[in-house]
């Protein structure tokens, strides 16, 4: 962008401002004489930018001079801010320190004092460890930086990051029996559920139980539903195994009470349900397996399965249940091969389930005597997508899961999630037979 020349002369008259041109002696508006005008001097001085001295009001008050260093007339001395102490809004003096919630003062330090803005926890990785103070009992610390405390919302008060929920991932052992489950890489919650005990037999030798619940995803409530099942089916265990009832028959039972208590559900007033009873009601499979002496007993309804795999890995593994699915339905019929079935995307639609709009129950029981030692595999289809069949299984678990049962239940939710992870998965590890370690009562 270019500029405007300016003028050499005068542009207007002195007398009515009107346009002049260079070399008019005369305005030619007024007449006025543009000689007389005395000629701009050639030099103009530099001045500084200060703005003019205000003169003081009239007042009668006489202010006193300014303070003196001493007595040698020398004017007091110009001081920086930083030269002087500051003060806050009620004159007192502002303190360095800095406070930081459940962490203790430094030595040497003055104590803060308290503000309506606190900084966050300090950062563990670059903190020194006399900072990372362990907070008070009850507190619940952050998973994720491990230096901020929760709220009430499930949320880092120092990073943000939301809890896990109690039931993203669980893990429990019981003397010979186990089972983890763990809310996967694409749910947004966990709908699995499971329940392992240890019962003693009339007899006096032990007994171990699992049960291991899916919820059914397309219904209401589904994690209340497997929650409920599950625990309806372990207690009922417990109560009829040491009266002395056949396992298989108790089995049977469990799955007929954990029916019921998930039944139970959609008559709950309190659930805020907008639909019938009968429509999109809670519901959940069911698989579990019990091992009492030389006996291996396995009762399910739904998609869930049970496997048996061999200490000696050269003897063959075994699935020990039938799928309540539309794939099995499907090879029972003779209309298609298995693969086929399951290639289909109509193959996982269970066609016997827990609930109040169940078609009807017909809880699957099996009895089994193996003839060596092994372990049963108890799981949710979290799991079996991605090892569907028993060989697959038998390769995936650690050749040592009998007596390490808690281990191999992680190694095989950790296949699960590293193969995706694109469903709830819970995993049930049972020894067999029992160790003599695994006597006793839940």
């Amino acid at each position: 962008m270019s500029q405007m020349p300016r003028p050499t002369a005068m542009s207007t008259c002195p007398s009515c401002e009107e346009p002049v041109e260079s070399g008019d002696r005369f305005c030619g508006a007024c007449g006025y004489d543009l000689s007389a005008v005395p000629a701009p001097p050639g030099d103009q001085p530099t001045v500084t930018l200060a703005p003019p001295p205000v003169p003081a009001p009239a007042s009668s008050v006489e202010w006193p001079p300014a303070p003196e260093l001493d007595s040698s007339d020398t004017p007091a001395p110009v001081h920086l801010p930083t030269d002087l102490q500051g003060t806050d809004s009620g004159g007192s003096e502002l303190t360095s320190a800095v406070r930081f919630d459940g962490v203790p003062e430094q030595a040497g330090e003055p104590a803060a004092s308290g503000g309506d803005y606190t900084l966050p926890a300090p950062d563990p990785r670059t903190a020194p460890p006399e900072a990372l103070a362990t907070p008070p009992a009850g507190t619940k610390l952050c998973v994720a930086c491990r230096a901020g405390q929760v709220d009430r919302d499930g949320y880092c008060e120092n990073c943000g990051h939301a809890q896990p929920r109690e039931r993203d991932h669980m893990e429990q052992e019981l003397g010979a029996v186990a089972a983890v489950s763990d809310r996967g890489l694409r749910h947004h919650r966990n709908e699995d559920a499971f329940a392992i005990a240890s019962a003693a037999l009339p007899d006096g030798t032990a007994s171990v139980v699992s049960i291991v619940c899916d919820g059914v995803s397309s219904a209401t409530r589904p994690d209340e539903a497997s929650l409920a099942a599950s625990h309806a089916a372990s207690e009922a265990l417990l109560e009829s195994l040491p009266r002395g009832t056949h396992p298989q028959q108790a089995m049977h039972d469990a799955i007929v009470m954990a029916a019921d208590a998930v039944n139970a559900l959609a008559q709950d007033s309190g659930s805020g349900r907008e639909h019938a009873p009968n429509q999109n009601a809670p519901a959940c499979t069911l698989v579990g397996a019990i091992v009492a002496k030389d006996l291996l007993i396995v009762g399910w309804v739904g998609d869930s399965r049970a496997y048996w795999v061999p200490d000696d890995r050269t003897a063959p593994a075994a699935r020990l249940t039938e799928d309540d699915s539309w794939a099995a339905q499907m090879v029972a019929a003779g209309l298609m091969n298995e693969a086929e079935a399951y290639a289909d995307e109509r193959a996982h639609a269970i066609t016997g389930w827990l609930g109040a709009d169940a078609y009807e129950l017909e809880p699957h029981t099996a009895s089994f005597k193996p003839d060596r030692p092994g372990v049963v595999v108890v799981c949710t289809d979290g799991l079996w997508n991605y090892a569907e069949g028993a060989e697959e299984m038998a390769g995936v678990i650690p050749a040592d899961a009998a007596h390490r049962p808690l281990h191999s239940a992680q190694v095989l939710v950790g296949h699960a999630l590293d193969g995706g992870g694109h469903d709830n998965v819970t995993v049930a590890v049972l020894p067999f037979p029992v160790p003599a370690q695994g006597a006793g009562s839940a």
